[in-house]
């Protein structure tokens, strides 16, 4: 079980989850946040989740997690955000998650493009963005995170094996600080996309072992390979092909060549 109070004594945050949700049981949180009829529209808002039965990442690929094991959950953010950012405010999640990892339990990351966190070779966490939009704006922009911390045991089939932080460190660990302690990161995070968007993507660009090397990037609709030269000011994969020629990737799976 969740222990609430844990949790809130090491939040240390303005806005991100002071408005708190606990569910034992959802289809999908970023579901719950984005349904309009659910009334939910705080600024900030956490959704967490014991139990997710249509989690999903990418691709509506499904994302599996051990009842009362992980983290399974959402962000609502009801402010000004432009389209131009939303890659940015993925890469501060992804970074909020790093930074936990780093600063709690002197794990060093692999992020890969455009939303996964790696340990080694084998994934801790995925991170799924989801919006709504009214009139020509993004009004509600839900960030979805998934992040194993005491599962040591995964069924089912994974095209990158999955990890844990317990598995890493062959002990259990309270979730409640993992929570808090990523929250109050990605606020922190979440003021630099706006006031330092450049040392944000530096930042991630840091922790991406991919960056400079050969990959092969593959969709439903193509495949294509190259160098994995740059992200962009936007957050988009800049890949020199095997004609020299530079293109702007905006979504695939990555994977080294």
């Amino acid at each position: 079980m969740f222990n609430f109070e844990n949790f809130e004594i090491k939040l240390d945050t303005d806005v991100i989850g002071r408005n708190f949700i606990y569910c034992e049981e959802v289809e999908s949180t970023n579901a719950e946040l984005l349904n309009e009829e659910n009334g939910i529209d705080i600024d900030g808002t956490v959704l967490l989740a014991e139990k997710q039965n249509n989690g999903k990442g990418r691709k509506d690929r499904k994302w599996y997690s051990a009842k009362d094991q992980n983290l399974t959950f959402s962000i609502l953010l009801k402010r000004k955000i432009s389209e131009r950012k939303v890659n940015l405010v993925n890469f501060a999640a992804a970074l909020a998650v790093s930074y936990t990892l780093e600063n709690l339990f002197q794990i060093r990351v692999n992020l890969k493009w455009p939303n996964d966190v790696l340990i080694g070779h084998s994934k801790i966490s995925g991170i799924l963005i989801e919006s709504t939009i009214r009139g020509s704006k993004i009004n509600k922009l839900v960030i979805g995170i998934g992040f194993n911390v005491n599962q040591i045991a995964f069924q089912g089939s994974y095209i990158i094996p999955p990890t844990s932080i317990r598995k890493e460190l062959n002990q259990e660990v309270d979730r409640e600080r993992v929570l808090s302690d990523l929250l109050n990161n990605f606020e922190d995070l979440l003021n630099r996309v706006d006031e330092n968007p450049e040392g944000v993507l530096n930042d991630w660009k840091d922790r991406c072992r991919m960056l400079g090397e050969k990959i092969m990037i593959q969709d439903e609709n193509y495949s294509k390979s190259g160098i994995f030269e740059d992200v962009d000011e936007q957050g988009f994969l800049m890949l020199r092909t095997d004609r020299d020629t530079v293109e702007k990737i905006h979504f695939g799976d990555v994977s080294l060549r």
